[in-house]
């Protein structure tokens, strides 16, 4: 139902966002792009050090948050109905322009996992700003998950296979307890044991593509046990309203 790509906007070619926007219209699934430049792109240290890390992928100074509007716009008139940042302030700016027709009314804005809400508190002002879908922190625990759903109506994104920099956790068979306490929520699937990729590009190609592939096959694992664990479960249907669905 939704592809998200984490390298961004920044470093795809606009050939490229028009393909993926052409692919995700055509499929009737939501294609995200990850905002940039980020903390851990720009020419700061603080980010690169090892307490400085709390900075997570924030925009520092107006000009970068000027850049990160312009990555947003760039993708809008390419198709694109989806975009991922990790920065509050950027979150609510693009909401206000969403309010005022500077973006399209659509424009799914859906929180990063590098920028998670991890109580209930957090949640609702993560909904105040703007905030189209909410990831979440990937180690929080059903009963601290449900708690979070009674906050707020948003959609939540969580990963299910975590990556290895994220956690490396594999949660499959906690699935059906989830969605009892989570829904609507999307389920993600990183791998564990696998490199991180960004920034990507034709350089490491072929690992991303495996990657990827792998990624499809353990979302098939968790459709597979879904059926037999959790078969009153129901997933949306391709095309789902509240899905960023490309325009071309």
């Amino acid at each position: 139902h939704r592809v998200s790509q984490g390298s961004g906007v920044l470093l795809l070619g606009r050939r490229d966002v028009e393909e993926m926007a052409r692919i995700g219209a055509g499929e009737r699934i939501e294609v995200c792009l990850f905002v940039g430049p980020r903390a851990t792109f720009e020419t700061g240290a603080q980010a690169a050090s090892s307490a400085g890390k709390v900075i997570g992928l924030q925009h520092r100074g107006a000009d970068q948050l000027v850049y990160a509007i312009e990555d947003v716009r760039r993708s809008c008139d390419l198709g694109i109905r989806s975009v991922l940042p990790a920065d509050l302030g950027l979150i609510w700016v693009l909401n206000e322009m969403k309010k005022k027709g500077e973006l399209p009314k659509n424009l799914v804005i859906k929180s990063s996992v590098t920028l998670p809400a991890a109580n209930p508190a957090t949640a609702r002002i993560f909904e105040i700003a703007g905030v189209s879908t909410l990831n979440i922190p990937t180690d929080l625990s059903p009963a601290q998950i449900g708690a979070i759903r009674q906050a707020v109506d948003l959609p939540i994104d969580l990963y299910i296979e975590v990556p290895d920099n994220f956690g490396g956790f594999v949660r499959y068979y906690e699935m059906p307890q989830i969605i009892l306490v989570a829904s609507p929520v999307y389920f993600k699937f990183g791998l564990r044991n696998a490199p991180d990729i960004y920034p990507s590009g034709h350089h490491i190609e072929d690992l991303a593509v495996n990657m990827a592939r792998e990624r499809l096959h353990r979302a098939r694992i968790a459709i597979d046990l879904l059926d037999e664990y959790a078969p009153q479960a129901k997933m949306s249907r391709l095309g789902s309203k509240d899905l960023g669905i490309p325009e071309v």
